[in-house]
Parts: structure tokens; C-alpha cells; sequence
């Protein structure tokens, strides 16, 4: 016990600073030590289960200094630039929610549709030299890069919730469907993707829902009946549920609706 502490006192904590300095020499020149410190060091570098050679710490250390005098690095945006692009947000919201209202859903166009002013740039104070600037696209799913001109932004707007389809979720409190229906409809920016044969079922159901409709009004003169006028698209939509509810197991399906 005592010959094995005399052998290593060298090592006390005390020496801690002087054996550092030491070591630092030995890895970066190892002649400019002593024999017994570089046979010493020597082994330690030869140890079995030892990672490749040690490089000197000085360095490495001297470059996290200089990093922490720094202080974090930060990306310089000025105040305006943080303001447009929480414009953009907040314009990316308002057709989320007020899109639906100025949807093009008159194809015949007897009536005009309203102005909405949220729903215009300028409303947020962008100008027509603010149209070519790059903005992020935050959480709308319209584009495969994060990023998009104001002029891109505000037509994949458009053509999503302005369309032929008018879109109203955004009263819903469950956040989880309301990025569900977000990801659907902005992704296909408003405009479905069907095959031709979904797009021939779809014509034949609304066709039977037609013909049906036309057949009870002429079958039942003045019977009080409740009509399917202006809902044929409401019978596709039921069909393609129960049909694709039956692809995934469903045994029973109960339709409900109001009386009034």
C-alpha cells in the first residue's frame, strides 16, 4: 500500500495544474518533457481500450472561449421585416376564416361577391413592391418549401378557400381535425384529384339524386315533402362515406337529420 501510494503521490489533486501543463507538451512536442513523464504518458496512450491519440486540449479550449465571448449568434431581421411576416400569418389566418365568404360558389354570377377587407394585402399594409418579397409560409400546407413570394401566398389562398369550395372549420375546438381538414384542402389547394372512374360515379349519383328529385315532384303534385333541391352533392358525399365505411369494417350506419 505505501510503495504504490509513494508511486503515485506525484498525482495528487494539488499537482492537477502542473501535470496538465505536462500533458499539453507531451501531445503537442513529446521530447519536450522529460524521460519519465513522456514513458509515463507513453503508456497511458498505449492503455488497451484507449481511443486514438489524444490531441492537444489548449486549442479546443481557447476556440470555447472565444465562442462564449461572442454570446449566441443570432440572425439580424429588422423590426420591419418581424412585422410583415407576422402580417402573413395573420393573413394566411383570415381566409382560414373568412375565405368562405367571398368563395365563388354563383356560377352563373347574378350577384357580386362581397368585399372583405382582411382578405386583402393591403389591409395589413403591404404594397404591390411587398408581392415579390419571400416570407415564411408558417403552418399553411400549400407549398413544398417553407418559404413563398406574397404573390404565391395569396393566390394558393385563393385557390383554396376561394373557390368553388367553400370551406368553414375554423369554429371547430378540437386543433387536431382542424389541421386534418388544413392539410387536405390546402395540400390539393382546394381542388379534389379524382380518377376518371370516381369522377363517372360521381356524375351517376348526382344524376339518380336529380332524377329522383324530379320524379317525386311530378309523381306528388303539391304533397308536402322536404326537397333535395340544392343538396345533390350532399348525396355523393353520403355515398362515398358508407361506401368506404363498409371498405373498413363498419356493419351499421344511422343517418339523422332535422326535421326543421
Amino acid at each position: 500500500m505505501m510503495k504504490q501510494l509513494e508511486q503515485t503521490s506525484h498525482l495528487f489533486g494539488s499537482n492537477a495544474p502542473f501535470i496538465e501543463e505536462q500533458y499539453e507538451n507531451y501531445l503537442a512536442d513529446p521530447t519536450s518533457v522529460s524521460a519519465e513523464w513522456r514513458d509515463y504518458f507513453d503508456k497511458l496512450q498505449a492503455q488497451v481500450g484507449a481511443a486514438a491519440r489524444d490531441v492537444p486540449h489548449g486549442p479546443v479550449i481557447a476556440a470555447f472561449e472565444q465562442m462564449a465571448k461572442r454570446g449566441p449568434v443570432r440572425t439580424v431581421v429588422t423590426a420591419g421585416e418581424d412585422k410583415q411576416q407576422v402580417s402573413v400569418l395573420q393573413l394566411i389566418n383570415a381566409y382560414r376564416f373568412l375565405g368562405n365568404r367571398w368563395a365563388n360558389l354563383d356560377p352563373l354570377k347574378r350577384t357580386e361577391r362581397p368585399q372583405i377587407a382582411e382578405l386583402e394585402p393591403s389591409y395589413y399594409g403591404f404594397t404591390e413592391a411587398d408581392l415579390s418579397k419571400s416570407f415564411n409560409v408558417g403552418s399553411f400546407h400549400g407549398f413544398s418549401t417553407e418559404r413563398a413570394t406574397l404573390r404565391e401566398i395569396l393566390e394558393a389562398l385563393r385557390q383554396t378557400y376561394c373557390g368553388p369550395i367553400g370551406a368553414e372549420y375554423m369554429y371547430m375546438t378540437d386543433i387536431g381535425q382542424k389541421r386534418w381538414i388544413q392539410s387536405r384542402l390546402e395540400s390539393l389547394r382546394g381542388t379534389p384529384k379524382f380518377s376518371a372512374e370516381m369522377k363517372k360515379r360521381i356524375l351517376e349519383r348526382t344524376t339518380a339524386a336529380e332524377t329522383l328529385e324530379r320524379y317525386l315532384h311530378t309523381r306528388y303534385v303539391g304533397q308536402k315533402r322536404f326537397s333535395l333541391e340544392g343538396g345533390e352533392s350532399a348525396i355523393v358525399a353520403m355515398d362515398e362515406l358508407i361506401r368506404v365505411a363498409g371498405s373498413l369494417g363498419v356493419q351499421e350506419s344511422v343517418i339523422g337529420m332535422a326535421h326543421r
